[in-house]
């Protein structure tokens, strides 16, 4: 009868999932477009909804919330069937859809279909060779020898996005980082522009008045007297003297509507950047002047300890709050229930650790899909963030299981196998690092060349 309510929970909490990844897809992704195809609405809202229930399972992991059994059993069914999506029927479907915009190949679409989904799961089971990822006793049917591949790309796409956003993050918040714009670089600017169009106008009056003058010279000198004159109209060239020039201002006009494009887009910019200098003066300016300081902070932190991973092939084996509360009780010498308030505080951290993941993915999958899609290519996007996002919080759980207190791992181990953790975290450390110092660099360059690049004459 337990196991009864406790799938009744599950079911109830899928289906409110599943309603939300539904609207997320017709309020946010499709809103511009004809929803012509709902296989590509049912296969995002699912993968969205068994996505999120793997974060329910987390919750009710630490808050023993439903039968141990039957936490075991859900966690079990929830990974075959979003290993299932992601390998297997998303991969498939992006196949479809684009053969079905190929017109050569679309009697036979189901045919290349199957041939590109076999493409993709022999370079899928290929992608695991390089990767010390499983025990050799795994056989090759198992479920850890998905879930293993999965969670190396996923972890890949999670460090990459983590490392640009620990440094574009306080770059985009802190005030420090702003360009100091007054109204008369604005205004400076903006005449620049307006004599840059001022002379397209002027040479493109010239053009008009110089093939004006060629056309009337043509019909007086060459006019035509019967059969043999109108052959002579046509097969005589025109007098070219003015030819030449012509084509000499012609590029003159596609070097100016170049200028003026770009003096256009910087004009842009800096009425955004003005816009934020007021913006940071105000309260809730200050407040994410604020918070751009303390992820900084957070992120020379995260780089220094990335580093420090990398270079002493160090995994920690106690989750971050354990540790940082038997630091400071150990330090001040007080008397605290470290297991107790450790719990809490993990429940606490891994919440804020699911929605952040969550809204910041959904955010950042929304900025991607208007940024490439079209009306024609815009199901296969949708699908591919489909498998981004399933493969994205996959990872999340491998990662967040390091988060969580020993005595509620222990289910989750279970549940994915003898996987190799330690390597995902260290894989981890690896492409954060990259991705961070690549951010550096270029937001570094970015910043450096726009100064001068206004300056400019």
């Amino acid at each position: 009868m337990s196991f009864l309510i406790d799938s009744s929970i599950m079911i109830t909490s899928q289906i409110l999932f599943f309603g939300f990844g539904w609207l997320f897809f017709m309020r946010q992704l499709f809103k511009d477009y004809e929803v012509r195809q709902y296989v590509v609405q049912v296969i995002f809202s699912v993968t969205f909804a068994f996505s999120c229930t793997m974060f329910e399972l987390i919750i009710f992991e630490i808050l023993k919330v439903l039968n141990s059994s039957s936490r075991y059993f859900h966690w079990k069914m929830n990974l075959c069937v979003i290993l299932l999506i992601l390998v297997f029927m998303v991969p498939f479907y992006i196949g479809y859809f684009i053969v079905s915009n190929i017109r050569l190949l679309h009697k036979q679409r189901l045919l290349f279909s199957c041939l590109l989904w076999l493409t993709f799961m022999y370079f899928f089971w290929k992608l695991g060779d390089p990767f010390p990822i499983l025990s050799p006793k795994h056989g090759i049917l198992s479920i850890e020898q998905l879930i293993s591949r999965v969670g190396v790309i996923g972890v890949t796409l999670m460090a990459l996005l983590s490392g640009f956003g620990a440094v574009n993050c306080p770059y985009t918040y802190m005030s420090y980082f702003l360009r100091n714009v007054t109204d008369a670089d604005i205004l400076a600017l903006e005449r620049r522009l307006l004599q840059t169009m001022d002379m397209i106008i002027s040479k493109k009056k010239r053009m008009a008045m110089t093939r004006r003058t060629m056309f009337q010279k043509g019909e007086v000198h060459n006019k035509p007297s019967g059969f043999w004159g109108m052959i002579k109209s046509v097969t005589t060239s025109i007098p070219g003297s003015e030819m030449p020039d012509l084509t000499l201002i012609q590029q003159e006009v596609d070097a100016l509507e170049e200028l003026s494009r770009q003096l256009f887009l910087e004009t842009a910019d800096l009425y955004a950047t003005k816009e934020r200098i007021e913006y940071s003066k105000t309260f809730k300016g200050k407040y994410f002047n604020f918070l751009g300081y303390f992820f900084s902070i957070y992120c020379v932190w995260k780089i220094f300890m990335a580093t420090i991973n990398i270079v002493f092939d160090r995994v920690g084996k106690t989750d971050p709050v354990t540790r940082g509360i038997e630091i400071t009780v150990n330090y001040l010498g007080i008397q605290f229930d470290v297991k107790f308030w450790s719990q809490h505080i993990s429940f606490i951290l891994v919440g804020i650790i699911i929605v952040t993941s969550i809204r910041g993915l959904l955010i950042t999958l929304t900025k991607f899909f208007y940024a490439i899609s079209s009306s024609k290519s815009s199901n296969v996007i949708v699908l591919l963030l489909a498998q981004i996002m399933g493969m994205y919080f996959v990872s999340s759980v491998l990662l967040i299981r390091m988060s969580m207190p020993l005595e509620y791992r222990t289910i989750i181990t279970e549940v994915l196998g003898e996987l190799q953790f330690n390597f995902y975290h260290r894989w981890f450390d690896v492409i954060f690092l990259v991705s961070a110092l690549s951010s550096i660099l270029f937001l570094y360059l970015a910043h450096k060349q726009a100064p001068e690049k206004h300056m400019a004459p």
